[in-house]
């Protein structure tokens, strides 16, 4: 029964990630964010059937151990386009490098300027990176590594939201730059919106994702002084 019922749930969230993945390929509006919907649809169902959180976790948890091959697969496509690397090294280098930079010290700005504790000014600091990453710079930092996923999802949710549409109002089209900018602030959410836009700027995300999240780990300790 048990495992029916976990099997049934992986169906639900997988057919709900798919009808608003199909939505947002036909309509592609900024306000179709695949990931926030899909996981409306979740949690409504869940409480329309008074089905437990607990009921739910076996689900969730062959899905989260998905992530690992799903992201060596990011391999494959950063690979089909490894001649935009030779290309553009350097500045993809230095573009990642200074985006990870600017979204720690911002996130750490805001958050002295708004007078928040110290654990959560420093919990915030590696928001722009994906949750593994994040988990392990916030515990080196000094921070609550709760706290920092609920800020790394509330990130990646709104730059998957309005990311591609904010590159577009900017006038950025190139397909690197905008993959890039992606992967870089909106790490896992962001890299899955760039790759329903096309496939070079999926990869270019997916590279820019594990740039940051090394660049982040590198540079936040250090960058914590700033702040205390």
């Amino acid at each position: 029964m048990h495992q029916l019922t976990t099997l049934l749930l992986i169906a639900v969230t997988v057919c709900a990630y798919l009808i608003f993945r199909a939505l947002y390929l036909r309509y592609s509006h900024a306000l179709i964010n695949v990931v926030l919907l899909s996981s409306a649809v979740v949690i409504v169902m869940l409480f329309i059937f008074k089905i437990p959180y607990q009921a739910y976790v076996p689900a969730k948890n062959i899905m989260t151990f998905m992530l690992g091959p799903a992201t060596v697969a990011l391999a494959v496509p950063l690979y089909v386009n490894r001649h935009l690397l030779a290309k553009y090294g350097v500045s993809i280098f230095v573009s990642v490098a200074a985006g990870a930079v600017v979204a720690i010290v911002s996130a750490g700005l805001v958050a002295k300027i708004l007078d928040m504790p110290k654990q959560i000014v420093i919990s915030i600091l590696p928001k722009g990176v994906t949750i593994p990453f994040a988990i392990e710079i916030s515990r080196i930092c000094g921070g609550e590594p709760a706290i920092t996923i609920a800020f790394v999802v509330a990130t990646g949710t709104l730059g998957g939201t309005i990311g591609l549409p904010l590159l577009t109002w900017s006038g950025i089209t190139d397909p690197v730059a905008r993959g890039l900018a992606m992967g870089t602030v909106a790490h896992g959410q962001g890299t899955a919106m760039a790759f329903m836009e096309g496939y070079e700027q999926g990869a270019m995300a997916g590279l820019a994702m594990t740039l940051a999240g090394i660049m982040t780990a590198a540079a936040a300790p250090l960058l914590v002084r700033l702040f205390y």
